[in-house]
């Protein structure tokens, strides 16, 4: 891209997009090319110790960076996908210098840059991949700070994602504020017993007046 003239571009990519707590969150980057980050890859694939020594040394050496969130309610009510794009808009919006040029794992943003989304853009382009860890370890932070607040989901574990631990909680527990409910199972928990019970087929319903 700096060969087409390019030279403020930005890897952009989102964390949590399928978890049941939480909000979503997106980073932006613009790699510095005179302070190399060595080791990006796609955050999914580095140990949570390797990721925090990483995300340190991007936010040292970034020309820029900035992170954007969308919180559970919005997600709610505008759809996931659509909350994924808002937290990489307003992840891009925060940077400073802006950027020229937007390189992104697969979603188009809604701004009036020019943009490349790549399949698998995580583990193919480096400014995407620092956008993935610092987006994964600013999540990853929040659920710590919520597992305090609600320790009896082991939100520091499994991060809100859709585990048995985490389910088994929902149903024990019931929702918290900050659960995703349209996303299952938090969404059939949600429901009034009554029409969880029908739901679940726990009663016959047939003929009654």
């Amino acid at each position: 891209m700096r060969a087409r003239g390019f030279h403020a571009i930005a890897g952009v990519d989102e964390a949590g997009r399928g978890a049941l707590f939480g909000p979503v969150v997106a980073a932006a980057v613009i790699l510095s090319p005179d302070r190399p980050v060595r080791g990006l890859n796609d955050s999914k694939l580095l140990e949570p110790k390797r990721r925090e020594v990483l995300a340190v040394r991007i936010r040292e050496r970034a020309v820029a960076w900035a992170i954007g969130a969308v919180d559970a309610a919005t997600i709610d009510s505008i759809n996931i996908y659509q909350a994924s794009r808002l937290a990489m808009r307003l992840a891009v919006s925060r940077l400073s210098p802006a950027p020229d040029f937007l390189l992104t794992d697969a979603m188009p943003i809604d701004l009036p840059l020019p943009q490349q989304p790549l399949i698998k853009g995580d583990a193919r382009c480096h400014a995407i991949a620092a956008a993935s860890i610092l987006a994964k370890v600013y999540r990853d932070a929040c659920m710590r700070v919520w597992d305090e607040v609600f320790p009896q989901y082991g939100l520091a574990s499994h991060k809100g994602y859709s585990t048995p631990e985490h389910c088994q909680a929902i149903q024990e527990y019931g929702i918290t504020p900050l659960h995703r409910l349209s996303f299952e199972p938090v969404r059939a928990r949600s429901l009034y017993p009554v029409e969880y019970d029908r739901q679940m087929g726990l009663f016959d319903t047939a003929g009654a007046a």
